[in-house]
């Protein structure tokens, strides 16, 4: 196990996620191999750098929306322009002013310019994986149950999204343990992290290695597992989290998910596996012309929640009978020699 160099341009990150769109900023080229030294501090002491109150300053992450309600999030610099097709945006224009202001360019086009919302920021950040989307992310903290001072970790980091989230959750008592594979992808989410809180958080601990291999935490209130084979992990899992502690699993397809529930059952040291997925549906406002949106926010995972028997106990057998021909003879997932034998009441066993 080894920490992650921080060895990332933060303006060379910007600048790339910008020009997908075909903007940047200037004096913004890329990747390069400056060395940046992101201050540890606490989440009270950052509180009042990415989310403080009052005019925005040097540093701070400004907002921009543009007239067809696009967004854009830069990190106020002085002398830096944020270009777009319509012109450029001065940095030095924007810090001074407070944030819910509108500033106007040469061309009469106007930008609204605020803090951005960890919503909103999440949206826009530069990507390594695919990100855990805002919709999900706070149903992964409410499952949970986290409350400042937990001690937990995730598998998979990703783009630092759900992490966020996650440190926001535990505050600056608690412990994030954070499991990466691969370095290219820790390095963008240490990153995407630094810049949302402007520091390096004390009470994140970022690592490269493979969680059903390297995890050695003990006494877990919680585990997030956003990973390809989440099964893989269980008996880890099982070691690492507290009685009572809690077990999420993020996956993307319905294999990977009669896998993870059946693997959960056969452990005997879970209970009952729940699943679930968030569909989110805004809506069309203009008048009276008031109707749901064409596009929504549909599938992106299945959540499954789960939480830790204690030594010992045995889960009482369901009462419910599975659906017919759930573990017939085509089934050959996990458990199948014992799913199929009928028990003393004519049930399937789980």
């Amino acid at each position: 196990m080894r920490s992650i160099l921080r060895n990332l341009n933060f303006s060379g990150q910007l600048w790339k996620s910008l020009a997908r769109d075909g903007e940047s900023e200037e004096g913004n080229v890329g990747l390069t191999n400056h060395t940046v030294e992101p201050t540890t501090t606490t989440l009270a002491q950052m509180s009042t750098s990415a989310h403080r109150k009052g005019p925005f300053r040097v540093g701070d992450l400004a907002q921009l929306t543009d007239p067809k309600g696009k967004l854009h999030t830069v990190t106020l610099t002085p002398g830096k322009v944020f270009h777009t097709h319509r012109g450029g945006v001065d940095h030095d224009a924007i810090i001074g002013l407070e944030s819910g202001s509108v500033i106007y360019m040469g061309n009469g086009a106007a930008y609204l310019v605020l803090r951005p919302l960890l919503d909103d920021f999440v949206l826009s950040m530069p990507r390594g994986a695919t990100p855990v989307y805002p919709k999900d992310a706070a149903r992964i903290v409410g499952l949970m149950n986290l409350h400042p001072g937990d001690r937990i970790a995730e598998a998979g980091v990703g783009s630092g999204a759900l992490t966020c989230s996650l440190l926001k959750a535990i505050g600056s008592n608690g412990q994030l343990f954070s499991y990466e594979r691969r370095e290219e992808f820790a390095k963008v989410a240490e990153t995407n992290v630094i810049t949302w809180f402007g520091a390096h958080p004390h009470s994140w601990t970022l690592k490269l290695g493979d969680f059903a291999l390297d995890l050695e935490e003990r006494d877990l209130d919680a585990v997030v597992l956003d990973m390809l084979a989440p099964w893989e992990c269980l008996e880890k899992v099982a070691n690492a989290v507290s009685p009572g502690g809690v077990m999420i699993g993020y996956v993307a397809t319905t294999t990977q998910l009669s896998k993870f529930v059946e693997s959960i059952r056969v452990t005997g040291q879970w209970t009952e596996p729940r699943a679930e997925e968030s569909l989110l549906r805004t809506w069309h406002l203009d008048g009276l012309s008031v109707r749901p949106d064409h596009r929504m926010n549909g599938h992106t995972g299945f959540l499954v929640s789960s939480r830790r028997l204690a030594p010992g106990a045995q889960l009482p057998p369901r009462r419910r009978r599975p659906a017919p021909g759930a573990y017939g003879e085509d089934y050959t997932g996990p458990g199948a020699e014992r799913a199929a034998a009928p028990a003393n009441n004519g049930e399937q066993l789980q």
